[in-house]
């Protein structure tokens, strides 16, 4: 039997059962809750895969940042459609989610950069993400070279500004999966689906 709470296989607004279940995923995963496979094609439909954190669930879509000239920037400028998965195993829960993306406003991207540590943010303007790295040192020294020219950690009498290839996206669903853990496999699976954002979503449960 499953042990999914009925409210679970009853609700009607995914994002709630979302924001609740991240909520139970803080408490229990020993790292990142927030991380979820990044899903992307490239621009003669080979899929790409990888993790990233979600740095903020709105209403408006689920919303990450990376290097916009990275092979995963590339992607989601190009084809402007991505997908994510969360996976929480401890908790047996699962959540899918599909739709277009968006780049965030500048002011936006901005005020997340500003909040990060002072050597992440050098390491935005070091790492020519996605290239090739020319020889084993070349990274070190270009941290090197910009905590010079920005300070180190400790010093905070300079700003390290967001570099104009940085930025964020904004996955606005139009597909939503929640998936539960069941036992002999006997999963519980709930999806919403909407043609556009404004649209109301189509609720239906699947077989596992």
């Amino acid at each position: 039997m499953s042990k999914t709470a009925p409210s679970f296989l009853s609700a009607t607004d995914p994002y709630e059962v979302f924001e609740a279940w991240l909520d139970d995923a803080s408490a229990s995963e020993p790292n990142d809750p927030n991380a979820a496979s990044l899903a992307t094609v490239d621009s003669d439909g080979m899929p790409n895969v990888r993790v990233v954190l979600v740095k903020a669930v709105e209403r408006s879509g689920f919303v990450f940042y990376t290097n916009l000239q990275s092979a995963k920037g590339a992607e989601l400028l190009g084809s402007k459609k991505a997908a994510l998965c969360f996976h929480w195993k401890t908790l047996g829960r699962q959540v899918r989610v599909r739709g277009a993306v968006e780049q965030v406003a500048d002011d936006v991207a901005d005020a997340y950069f500003a909040s990060r540590p002072r050597g992440s943010r050098i390491g935005a303007w070091a790492s020519k993400q996605s290239q090739a790295l020319e020889t084993p040192d070349a990274l070190r020294e270009r941290v090197a070279e910009l905590t010079d020219r920005y300070g180190s950690d400790d010093d905070t009498g300079q700003t390290v500004p967001r570099p104009p290839h940085w930025s964020g996206f904004r996955l606005e669903p139009v597909e939503f999966e929640l998936w539960h853990n069941g036992e002999f496999r006997l999963h519980d699976r709930l999806t919403f689906a909407r043609k556009t954002p404004e649209a109301e979503w189509q609720i239906r449960r699947l077989y596992p």
